[in-house]
C-alpha cells in the first residue's frame, strides 16, 4: 500500500477531549476532582502523621519491598548479559530504522521516521517506563555505541575522563525536552524529516562527546530521553535498590528514592507545561486569538510555550519554598526536594493527552514502517493491517479514562508531597505549609482538565 503523497496525514493528535464528550458539565468534573484533591489532602493530615519514607535515594524507603523472592529471580532474568544485549540490539535496531526512513524515505508526512521519532519513541517512554521502569536506560543507542567505543579504546564506560560537575544536574536534559518540544510543537518545520535528522544528528553527537567525557552518568542526568523515561519509572513499582536489585515496591516509595539535583524542576516544569501548551494551543480561545492578531504567529507560539513553562516552575518553587524548612535544610533547596511529586501529575496528563495518539496513531505508524520507501513494500508484514479504532469510537469511555488519569494523579502527587512536607518541614509549619502546594496542584488539576477538553 504505497501512501499518497498528497495525503494529509500530518503528527496532529487525534482524539483529544472536548467538553461534550463529558457525560456531564465539564464545570462538575473539575469541581468535583478539585474536591476530591482537597478531601484527600484532609485525610492526610489526620491518617498520616509521620513520614513514611526516608527518602530521597535508592534503598532509603522504610517500605518493604514485595514479593522479595519472586522479585529476585525476576531480576536475574532481566539482567543477565544476554537479555540486557537483546535490550541494546532492539534499541539499536529501532534507532537504525528510523533514520533509515529519515534519511532515505520520501519528505512525506506519512514517512515512518516522524511517526517513530514523535509517537512511538516520545509518547511510548511514558508507558513503557511506567509499567517495565528504566525503559531507555536498557536501550539507550548512545549508551550501546559508547560502550562499543569505550571496548574499542580499552576504557571502562562508567567512568569518563573528568567527573560531571555537581551543578550540572538535569540542566543538559530540561534542555534538551525543550528543544524536543519546540521542535513537535512550535517549529513550522517539526514535519520535515531534514528538521527531525539535523535534530538527532545534534543528539547523537552532544551525547557521544558527553559520554566520552563523562561516563555513563552524563547520561542518567543529560540525555533528554533517559532523564524522562527515569523520572516516570519512579512512578512504577519497578525500582532497584542501593546496590543496584531489582525491587518491586509501591510507587510511592519509589518517588521517594528521586534524588534532588540542580535543574529538576526545570526538567518536571519542560515536561509538564509543554503538554499544557500542548491543550492550550489547541483551546478555541487560543486559535482564535493567534488568528485574528496583528503579531506573528510564531512569536505567540514561542511566548506561549516559554510562558506556559515558566508558569509552571515559578509556581511548584514559590509554593515549595514558602515557608522556612527544617534545621540543616536551605530553603532554596526546597523545590527541588519538592519536584518529584510533580512526576505522578505529568504520568497522569501526558497520559490522558497523548492516549489516543499513541493507540490509534502508533498503530498507522507501525503500518507505515512497512513501507518505509514509500514503495508499496510490506517489509514487516504490517502494510495490510487495519487500525481499530475503539477510544475513539467510545467517546465517553475515552473521557472517564482521561478525567481518571488526571485524577489519579494529583492524588498520587498530592500523597508524595505530603509525605515529604513531613520530613523537611518544621513541626510547627507541617500542616500550614503545605498549603500553598496544595493550592498549586489544585490549580493544575482544574487547569489541566479544563485545558484538556477546551479544543
Amino acid at each position: 500500500m504505497t501512501p499518497d503523497p498528497s495525503d494529509q496525514v500530518t503528527l496532529a493528535h487525534s482524539g483529544l477531549g472536548n467538553a461534550a464528550d463529558l457525560p456531564i458539565p465539564l464545570e462538575a468534573v473539575v469541581i468535583g476532582s478539585v474536591v476530591a484533591l482537597a478531601a484527600s489532602f484532609l485525610v492526610l493530615a489526620v491518617a498520616w502523621r509521620k513520614p513514611r519514607y526516608d527518602g530521597p535515594g535508592p534503598g532509603t524507603t522504610r517500605m518493604r519491598p514485595w514479593a522479595p523472592g519472586a522479585v529476585r529471580r525476576i531480576g536475574a532474568v532481566v539482567d543477565h548479559p544476554v537479555v540486557r544485549v537483546l535490550a541494546r540490539l532492539l534499541g539499536a535496531a529501532f534507532f537504525a530504522y528510523m533514520m533509515f526512513a529519515l534519511v532515505v524515505g520520501p519528505d512525506y508526512a506519512t514517512n515512518p521516521g516522524l511517526g517513530m521519532f514523535y509517537v512511538l519513541l516520545w509518547v511510548g517512554i511514558v508507558p513503557a517506563s511506567l509499567f517495565l521502569g528504566r525503559f531507555y536506560r536498557a536501550v539507550s543507542p548512545v549508551r550501546t555505541i559508547n560502550a562499543g567505543l569505550s571496548r574499542l579504546a580499552g576504557t571502562d564506560p562508567e567512568h569518563g575522563l573528568r567527573e560531571l560537575p555537581s551543578w550540572v544536574g538535569y540542566w543538559p536534559a530540561a534542555i534538551g525536552l525543550y528543544a524536543f518540544v519546540w521542535l513537535e510543537l512550535v517549529s513550522t518545520n517539526g514535519v520535515e524529516t531534514s528538521a527531525v535528522r539535523l535534530w538527532l544528528a545534534a543528539y547523537f553527537a552532544l551525547m557521544l562527546v558527553g559520554g566520552a567525557v563523562f561516563g555513563n552518568v552524563f547520561y542518567e542526568r543529560c540525555d533528554p530521553f533517559e532523564a524522562y523515561s527515569t523520572l516516570v519509572a519512579h512512578v512504577s513499582v519497578w525500582g532497584r535498590d542501593a546496590d543496584g536489585t531489582l525491587v518491586a515496591r509501591s510507587p510511592l516509595a519509589n518517588l521517594a528514592t528521586l534524588r534532588p539535583a540542580a535543574g529538576l524542576v526545570a526538567l518536571v516544569a519542560v515536561l509538564f507545561g509543554s503538554t499544557a501548551y500542548d491543550s492550550f494551543r489547541e483551546s478555541l480561545p487560543f486559535v482564535r486569538f493567534v488568528n485574528t492578531s496583528t503579531l506573528d504567529s510564531d512569536l505567540i507560539l514561542n511566548v506561549a510555550l516559554i510562558g506556559v513553562i515558566a508558569i509552571v516552575g515559578v509556581l511548584l518553587t514559590l509554593a515549595s519554598a514558602a515557608v522556612p524548612a527544617r534545621e540543616g535544610i536551605p530553603r532554596r533547596a526546597l523545590p527541588s526536594l519538592m519536584a518529584h511529586s510533580i512526576a505522578p501529575i505529568i504520568v497522569g496528563y501526558v497520559g490522558a493527552h497523548y492516549l489516543t495518539y499513541l493507540l490509534e496513531f502508533g498503530q498507522q505508524v507501525v503500518i507505515y514502517m512497512s513501507d518505509p520507501l514509500a514503495q508499496g513494500s510490506n517489509w514487516l508484514g504490517t502494510a495490510n493491517l487495519q487500525p481499530s479504532y475503539f477510544l475513539s469510537d467510545n467517546i465517553g469511555l475515552l473521557a472517564f479514562v482521561q478525567v481518571s488519569g488526571v485524577v489519579v494523579g494529583h492524588v498520587v502527587a498530592a500523597v508524595a508531597a505530603h509525605d515529604r512536607s513531613l520530613s523537611v518541614l518544621p513541626r510547627q509549619h507541617q500542616l500550614v505549609g503545605q498549603l500553598p502546594m496544595l493550592g498549586v496542584m489544585i490549580a493544575f488539576t482544574g487547569g489541566g482538565l479544563y485545558l484538556l477538553f477546551a479544543s
